[in-house]
């Protein structure tokens, strides 16, 4: 049986091949998340027939739904899709770079960083700044954060052993920093800190999305595009250069595709852990190693996470809204030990 699907032009000018198992695992996603997208807007503290859900997206909804889907329920469900699929290509582009399967934003200190910056615009600038302002205090920190940690792993270039390990000790000053800034400020502005530390989509709207939308729509086809380079720099740097790959420069390219998407999922919904670990193993597990057929693969499976953590943490304790982020850290904790048990004696 061919592993291949095969599309030529009538002229063979042109002809493409697709992994099969890899296509059809993404269409299988496709329809799974669709499947998502109609149970989430459906349930909550008061249940909607699938069926009025469907008519709703096609824009032939009942008018007394109209508010409670397209209002609460749409935007808060299309957020969670686009903040999962961010962190989860953002984690598939430092595994590929770092080649460490431990490799998260997370994990070497991004959103850490994001994390710094939300919580000092709420400590200082909280009242006196509009609160729209706090996503870009976010990804500021992001930014600034990775280019430190680029800047203390270069030694005549960047490894990626270096490159992980100073992103674990800069993620480490990022947690007691946070600490740090809490324990020093007013109740008020600890208790906003806390929502958006643990990773809450409450509140969500039509501009959140339009906010995270052109990142997602710029930095995932971005990653598509260095996919050859991913796939050439599994084999080890020197392989790379041999190869004429600019390892530096595209090291650098590609750890700024991953910061640009992670910080604007943490930009839009807090601090939501260990999605970019998560993801990008899964999609391995269902796809193989190619780079180009996880990209789309790892987003799918990462707007799936977050979605279900969402729907969950709003429908099974109403009327208390628990922050995503708490349902994604009990998930992913134990699946960060299995891989170090896993990989213990690499």
């Amino acid at each position: 049986m061919a592993k291949y699907f095969t599309f030529r032009t009538k002229s063979e000018s042109v002809s493409i091949q697709i992994y099969k198992k890899p296509f059809i695992v993404l269409l299988s996603l496709v329809a799974l998340t669709m499947m998502l997208f109609i149970t989430s807007m459906s349930v909550g503290s008061s249940l909607i027939h699938p069926f009025h859900s469907i008519k709703h997206l096609f824009g032939f909804g009942l008018e007394e739904h109209h508010f409670v889907l397209h209002t609460l329920r749409l935007p808060r469900i299309v957020l969670s899709f686009f903040v999962g699929a961010a962190l989860g290509v953002s984690g598939l582009i430092l595994q590929g770079i770092i080649r460490n399967p431990l490799a998260s934003p997370d994990i070497i200190g991004i959103t850490g960083g994001a994390t710094v910056g939300a919580l000092t615009f709420i400590v200082l600038f909280a009242g006196a700044v509009s609160m729209q302002w706090l996503p870009l205090a976010a990804f500021l920190g992001a930014a600034i954060v990775s280019v430190v940690i680029y800047l203390l792993s270069w030694k005549k270039g960047v490894t990626p052993i270096r490159l992980v390990l100073i992103g674990i000790g800069v993620a480490a000053t990022m947690s007691a920093l946070t600490t740090m800034m809490i324990v020093l400020s007013d109740t008020m502005a600890v208790t906003r800190a806390y929502l958006w530390m643990t990773g809450s989509l409450y509140g969500a709207n039509w501009q959140d999305v339009y906010l995270i939308l052109p990142w997602v729509l710029i930095f995932i086809p971005l990653a598509l595009f260095f996919s050859r380079v991913v796939d050439v720099k599994e084999l080890g740097d020197d392989v790379a250069v041999g190869l004429g790959i600019h390892v530096q420069l595209h090291r650098f390219m590609l750890l700024f595709v991953s910061v640009a998407l992670a910080g604007a999922a943490v930009a839009t919904a807090g601090g939501i852990s260990f999605v970019g670990l998560m993801a990008p193993h899964i999609a391995r597990m269902l796809a193989g190693r190619s780079f180009a057929s996880l990209v789309f693969i790892s987003a799918f499976i990462g707007g799936m996470i977050v979605i279900i953590a969402d729907t969950v943490a709003r429908t099974a304790f109403v009327p208390l809204d628990i922050p995503a982020g708490v349902f994604t850290a009990g998930i992913g904790a134990p699946f960060f030990i299995y891989l170090l048990y896993r990989n213990r004696n690499m």
